[in-house]
């Protein structure tokens, strides 16, 4: 592989590890080239991940670089027609479903090559949350959700063994959370941890009903009687209390009728009790404790996604640009777990980024740029957290 890409720009060898035979397929589906001569969705393509890898803040940052550094185009894989015009034309017109497809199969690549063998947990595990994006109500009218805001929601479902988004659900901030859940692609046999925000006792029954398994936070005056107290070491591994319950409420029993464990967890760190229910009658006490602290994974993916790749501020006003640069977004995070797997760098997605955005444009050999040790403020060591 080094060999191969030896005397490439940093970024041209990183667009190796794309599957562009694909991608060509997605767009002959979608006919995203018919009547384009120059400047096509695989142009369209490398140029935002140029952006999202280089934090180029707008538009007209974007094209500027490009435009620097347009001797350097065609080895880049530009193409010819890069202007402010032609990249916004594309973003509106071109279809959002096309980087969504592909989005999907990065997804699938990234999440096959990352699973652990090791992972002390049998079977998959996923955190579903959201993150609101604001907007301008002025220039996205179409998203508007208060009187004077707007704004668009990133529902996902994040694979806490590969580190990978597995299902990314993007709607008006206005859209509750709780009804993002029934667009959930739920697996036979996983497992599903939820804040409370998300408590909603017949959505949670569909998932015990389908043979899957979920955590979530206890929601405050739930009434319930204790129908058996587990057989736990008092205070072991922070476990105050393992109880198998039956809702009493006639509301609450009708959306849930079956049995539920509740776990009763004092973190330690936090000095503070948390109340975990499941669905899970067989699992130890501690694990389920475990599961729900995993759930902070998916809100340090929107953190970091947030900080280091532009979708906060957005190259486009259509519903379908931002569709696009989000997935867009999406397809970078995916390359960049691709190219730390392949490349056996073992460092943080997060590291990686740092050291390759301030690298694009050298030639040298990727591996190369992470042989020696470096101190870039994040490692793997902080994805492992001692709080919830």
């Amino acid at each position: 592989m080094d060999r191969i890409l030896s005397g490439k720009y940093i970024f041209a060898q990183l667009i190796e590890f794309l599957p562009q035979k694909y991608f060509q397929r997605l767009v002959m589906k979608y006919e995203g080239d018919k009547y384009v001569k120059h400047f096509s969705c695989w142009n369209q393509l490398l140029v935002m991940m140029f952006g999202q890898l280089s934090n180029r803040n707008s538009l007209r940052d974007l094209t500027n670089t490009v435009s620097a550094h347009s001797n350097k185009s065609y080895h880049l894989g530009f193409g010819k027609s890069i202007t402010r015009s032609n990249l916004s034309k594309a973003n509106e017109k071109r279809d959002p479903k096309i980087f969504e497809d592909f989005a999907y199969h990065m997804i699938g690549i990234a999440r096959n090559k990352r699973i652990v063998k090791d992972f002390e947990i049998e079977g998959k595990v996923y955190a579903f949350d959201s993150t609101t994006i604001d907007l301008c109500l002025s220039v996205f009218w179409w998203a508007k959700f208060r009187k004077t805001k707007a704004g668009i929601k990133l529902h996902t479902l994040f694979d806490i063994e590969t580190q990978i988004p597995a299902f990314v659900h993007i709607t008006p901030a206005k859209v509750h959370d709780m009804n993002a859940m029934d667009n959930i692609p739920y697996e036979t046999g996983a497992y599903y941890v939820f804040d409370r925000g998300y408590f909603d006792l017949k959505r949670l029954n569909h998932i015990t009903q389908i043979e899957s398994y979920f955590v979530i936070r206890e929601k405050s005056r739930l009434q319930y009687e204790v129908i058996k107290n587990q057989n736990t070491n008092h205070n072991a591994n922070g476990i105050l209390a393992d109880q198998i319950i039956k809702l009493t409420d006639y509301a609450s029993s009708g959306k849930y009728p079956g049995e539920l464990r509740r776990i009763v967890y004092y973190a330690e760190f936090l000095n503070h009790t948390y109340v975990y229910l499941t669905n899970n009658i067989e699992a130890p006490a501690y694990q389920i404790a475990l599961l729900y602290k995993y759930r902070w994974h998916v809100e340090q993916f929107f953190k970091w996604i947030k900080q280091h790749l532009e979708i906060k501020s957005f190259w486009g006003t259509t519903e379908g640009a931002v569709r696009i640069q989000i997935f867009i977004a999406i397809i970078t995070y995916c390359m960049v777990a691709i190219v730390d797997h392949d490349l056996h760098l073992n460092r943080s997605t997060y590291e990686v980024l740092r050291v390759l955005s301030a690298s694009l444009l050298d030639k040298t050999p990727v591996r190369d740029i992470f042989s020696k040790e470096t101190n870039m403020g994040e490692n793997d060591s902080q994805l492992k957290l001692n709080f919830f």
